[in-house]
């Protein structure tokens, strides 16, 4: 599979932004979904994770947890990070990444990866 990241921007502390993953192929449902961030000279950061099916089972890192949301569109085979509430310490490259039946918080545990969508967000 494919993913293409995308909806980074500019945001000012407080303001809301939301993210896509677009997959190409077949059978979106069996994927098991994350998003990470990385900012430079550190190691990718787990944000949260959506497991694959109906999308029910989600968790959040501590720091995004009742700001960020994750869902999916299985019918669009699209991924979702709606932001909320940003800060100045979200500032990061955002990755989307898929595994078959994955559910995991290790960056290592996914097979596939979208190419990064940056967000800033300004003081």
């Amino acid at each position: 599979v494919q993913l293409q990241a995308s909806g980074g921007g500019l945001v000012q502390a407080g303001g809301s932004l939301r993210l896509s993953c677009t997959a190409s192929g077949r059978a979106f449902s069996t994927y098991g979904m994350g998003w990470f961030r990385q900012t430079p000279g550190k190691e990718r950061e787990f944000v949260t994770v959506i497991g694959w099916g109906d999308g029910r089972v989600t968790s959040y890192a501590d720091s995004v947890k009742g700001r960020l949301t994750i869902s999916r569109d299985n019918g669009k085979n699209t991924l979702f990070l709606q932001m909320s509430r940003l800060r100045p310490e979200d500032t990061a490259v955002y990755y989307c990444a898929a595994g078959i039946e994955r559910y995991s918080f290790k960056a290592a545990d996914y097979n596939y990866w979208g190419q990064g969508t940056l967000v800033t967000v300004s003081s």
